[in-house]
């Protein structure tokens, strides 16, 4: 079996590949004269709205309160000292989600113990609770906690006592 050039398909299909190898190692760098809108002009790469922008800050519990959801609002949650972002998880976080008793509110003791009950929560006029009757599971799942928020919400903020700030 040889290779012929002489057959209209192998010449065709020769010039195939190395067009496509060309293509592939000199991409053309050409900007486009129009910012495509649509699929069919291309990929929309421009977003709706940009989301607002996130400064870090330092909440009490009384100040961190507001940030519960309710009426489109964002949502924060606070583990350890650290407040979380987690409006992107508003099914979950926000009104009438399985956790919406912790939006707004320090989340650390019912995080540690895997509880959702009202009861787990410091009330807001309290000092923070100090998790010293936690065991070292409970720290651990409350740590398990806080990585799985870094990874997936915007640190954007601690949590310090309400006479703090």
């Amino acid at each position: 079996m040889s290779f012929n050039l002489g057959t209209p398909i192998n010449t065709a299909l020769l010039l195939y590949i190395l067009y496509t190898v060309q293509r592939i190692l000199f991409p053309s760098n050409a900007v486009p004269k129009t910012v495509p809108n649509e699929f069919k002009g291309g990929y929309s790469w421009m977003p709706k709205s940009h989301p607002p922008t996130l400064l870090f800050q330092t909440y009490t519990p009384r100040t961190l309160q507001p940030f519960n959801g309710e009426e489109g609002k964002r949502i924060l949650l606070g583990i350890n000292g650290i407040v979380y972002d987690v409006t992107a998880g508003r099914n979950f976080y926000g009104p009438n989600g399985m956790y919406a008793n912790f939006a707004g509110r320090d989340a650390s003791r019912g995080m540690a113990k895997q509880s959702f009950d009202v009861e787990m929560l410091t009330p807001v006029d309290q000092p923070l609770d100090k998790l010293d009757d936690l065991n070292s599971e409970e720290i651990e799942n409350m740590r398990g906690w806080m990585e799985h928020f870094s990874g997936k919400y915007i640190v954007c903020g601690r949590l310090v006592e309400n006479d703090a700030v």
